[in-house]
């Protein structure tokens, strides 16, 4: 730990959180537009669209509990964190490269590979190199900077598009745009980042299995709460149908979207420093509470203004969501199974998100939104009196 840290959290965080920066902005200026570019300029259907979108999600949960295992395993995080970055960087080319629609779901398939083998060692690089007592602030940190980046991407593309005009040219020049950034973030992270000093005594290595078991009754507890929650927590896309069916035309659907994340941007760190000071379980029952009354809200919405407030106090939610639970889960494991129990986290939420947008998008196409949102909302609020009651 240094004697004088760096915004009070230390150089690895800060470092780390400019790395996300450039990573984002680089990431940011391709997929909000990828749906367009395939189907408009590629010529790919809709169900092309799913089908890609489907297979990145997967390709990154599933990764995740291994890759946290042997980083854990190896003690060499950042071999792991610069193997992810770097195959994203790498595949970024490939986007610009891309004229068929197949390229494009192999380019995002590798670069979710790459975010599967990048986010649990690098959690475990940011509570290492901090406590406790300022973990929270940390990630909340982290995810603020992150977040910076997904909010200079969206505007960069935007002007890009804006100067150039819609069509293949201008899709391009924003894929090649992108690349600068993303080898950027792969130079801070190799000059800056450092592994955090390896305790006297190297903890004994756990078989996989026995590593699993060996996590406490608390967070396999707090494991179930989060797949519960995670039964609620549909993909994000539906919030843009739903703003669409009330009127917000597409164009503004962006600024809402930029909006999200300059209010995520600015609670995470905020909302990680409560965590430090009042607990992480109130604050992650708040945080599931509150995306409880987002659906219901977009349930009843029936005007633009009130979609900007949902997206927005959505944004509130993600900080939470993003950053407390990474530091809770960080406070109940210790360092020789970090990575494998944040991986395990990330992989067991992310197998329920594909039933939880099935669910909704069932309910709705039967019953309309209200019901779909409204399951989704009861799910959210049991989930946060069983984070207070139940994880114990």
């Amino acid at each position: 730990m240094e004697k004088k840290p760096l915004l009070g959290v230390g150089r690895n965080i800060v470092a780390l959180g400019v790395v996300s920066f450039f990573t984002d902005v680089s990431s940011e200026m391709i997929f909000p537009i990828l749906p367009i570019f395939l189907t408009s300029v590629l010529g790919a259907g809709k169900e092309m669209v799913g089908l890609i979108e489907g297979i990145a999600d997967s390709m990154s949960s599933i990764f995740d509990i291994i890759v946290g295992y042997f980083s854990d395993k190896f003690r060499r995080r950042k071999d792991f964190v610069a193997a992810g970055y770097g195959l994203s960087s790498v595949v970024k080319v490939g986007f610009a490269l891309s004229t068929q629609w197949w390229h494009v779901l192999v380019m995002r398939g590798f670069e979710r590979i790459g975010k599967g083998l990048r986010t649990a060692p690098r959690d475990s690089i940011i509570a290492a190199s901090v406590n406790e007592k300022t973990r929270g602030r940390a990630f909340g940190l982290h995810r603020a900077m992150d977040t910076a980046g997904a909010v200079v991407g969206p505007v960069l593309a935007y002007l890009i598009l804006r100067w150039m005009g819609e069509g293949g040219p201008a899709y391009y020049s924003i894929f090649y745009a992108a690349i600068i950034p993303a080898f950027i973030a792969v130079a801070i992270l190799m000059l800056f980042v450092r592994e955090p000093r390896k305790p006297a005594e190297i903890p004994k290595k756990h078989p996989f299995w026995e590593s699993l078991r060996k996590t406490s009754s608390r967070y396999k507890k707090f494991l179930a709460v989060s797949v519960l929650f995670s039964i609620a927590y549909f993909s994000f896309a539906f919030f843009i149908v739903r703003a669409a069916d009330i009127g917000v035309k597409p164009e503004d659907v962006l600024l809402m979207y930029i909006l999200y994340n300059i209010m995520y941007m600015l609670f995470a760190v905020p909302v990680g420093s409560l965590s430090d000071k009042i607990g992480r379980k109130p604050v992650i029952a708040g945080a599931f509470a509150l995306y409880g009354l987002v659906c219901l809200g977009f349930a009843f919405a029936g005007a633009w203004w009130h979609a900007a407030i949902l997206f927005a106090v959505y944004g509130v939610f993600v900080a939470a969501d993003e950053s407390v639970n990474k530091a809770y889960i960080s406070d109940l494991e210790p360092d020789e199974i970090r990575g494998m129990a944040l991986g395990a986290y990330n992989t067991a939420t992310a197998a329920a998100y594909l039933p939880a947008s099935l669910l909704v998008g069932i309910l709705w196409s039967a019953q309309g939104p209200v019901a779909g949102f409204g399951v989704a909302a009861v799910i959210s609020f049991i989930a946060a009196v069983a984070m207070l009651v139940v994880s114990k």
